[in-house]
């Protein structure tokens, strides 16, 4: 497998946002939603907002991953994976993140 520089994915994604909305960032702050293993958020708080946000991030996420991909001939899921993981060891104190037995964490 090829070496990929994941780093600049983890750094867009650390600030995707959309105008008037609702922050990947506050969310956290907010307890709303947290980072997965997998590469995606999930909602903490099931609340319409925190869903809306991850339908959109998680989306956009995905086509950052499949270009990734494409880039260095590897799956999706191995980017989304290592994705993953650098997000959840870059979480802010505070921020929920999803451990391996599935279960929601404070960091």
């Amino acid at each position: 497998m090829k070496r990929m520089n994941v780093g600049l994915i983890v750094a867009a994604l650390l600030f995707s946002s959309v105008a008037g909305a609702l922050t990947l960032k506050e969310a956290k702050q907010q307890g709303l939603v947290g980072e997965t293993l997998n590469g995606y958020i999930a909602a903490v708080q099931p609340t319409t907002e925190a869903q809306d946000l991850v339908k959109r991030i998680n989306q956009a996420r995905l086509e950052q991953y499949k270009s990734v991909a494409a880039q260095n001939n590897v799956s999706v899921g191995d980017v989304a994976s290592m994705t993953g993981q650098k997000l959840i060891n870059r979480a802010e104190s505070g921020e929920y993140v999803k451990g391996i037995n599935g279960q929601w964490l404070r960091k």
